[in-house]
């Protein structure tokens, strides 16, 4: 019987990043979800999963901000499926960094979990990766041109994340295809300006589609881009309703 294809999923355990472990595993395609804090949601998501496929499903441990974590979590997914045919770097930080407020600690902490740890990952990956011509998606921002105020670090480590798509994407050719999906106004932050009354409202109308969008919208464009757009790399194809980043 042929071997299921394997998939990580960094920050995997709620949120978009449920929904592309869901999205990948209806794709018949077996899930490695990664957590740092958030083990109560992945071993019910864990739980979900292998109730629909058995044994199709696991669990990895591991702060992205740590060096030594990017080969450990790559070794548990070879350990446990033997193989590594997609890596999905959806893992982030996300708050405010006001100009007169910067610290060095935000700054390693935006900069780890947003840039190195896809970077660094990447690099662990790779060997596993060619091996099955793998792909690489990473989640940027849909706000990669268009920075959001009081977000600087933020900002910048998006930014270099899309770079870091177009810069892995000539290196690692012709053997691993790395694109990017760029989310807009899909979930909220509530312990920020997100949470605000009519913040919400505003953003969503200036999006062409005057409506906010899915989960399962971000995880569908990363199941395309995985397994179906086979022809394309380097890109980012945003997912933001339109108008609104460009």
């Amino acid at each position: 019987m042929k071997n299921k294809k394997i998939a990580l999923v960094t920050g995997g355990s709620k949120r978009i990043g449920a929904a592309i472990c869901e999205e990948l595993h209806k794709s018949d395609i077996n899930v490695m979800i990664h957590y740092r804090d958030s083990k109560e949601d992945a071993v019910y998501l864990k739980t979900k999963l292998n109730k629909i496929r058995e044994n199709s499903t696991d669990i990895v441990q591991g702060n992205l901000s740590k060096f030594d974590s990017y080969e450990n979590i790559i070794s548990k997914v070879i350990d446990k499926f033997g193989q590594l045919d997609y890596l999905v770097n959806n893992a982030a930080s996300y708050y405010p960094t006001k100009i007169d407020a910067l610290n060095e600690k935000d700054w390693n902490d935006l900069i780890a979990t947003n840039l190195k740890a896809p970077l660094f990952l990447c690099q662990a990956a790779v060997k596993f990766l060619k091996e099955k011509n793998g792909s690489i998606v990473n989640i940027t921002d849909a706000l990669e041109n268009n920075p959001k105020k009081n977000y600087i670090i933020y900002n910048i480590a998006k930014s270099g994340l899309a770079s870091l798509t177009r810069s892995l994407a000539k290196d690692l050719s012709p053997d691993i295809r790395v694109n990017a999906v760029a989310p807009g106004a899909i979930l909220w932050s509530e312990n920020n300006q997100e949470s605000e009354a009519g913040y919400r409202e505003n953003l969503i109308s200036q999006t062409f589609l005057k409506k906010q969008g899915l989960p399962e919208n971000i995880a569908k464009a990363v199941v395309f881009l995985l397994t179906t757009a086979l022809y394309s790399t380097g890109e980012v194809i945003h997912v933001d309703g339109g108008g609104l980043y460009k």
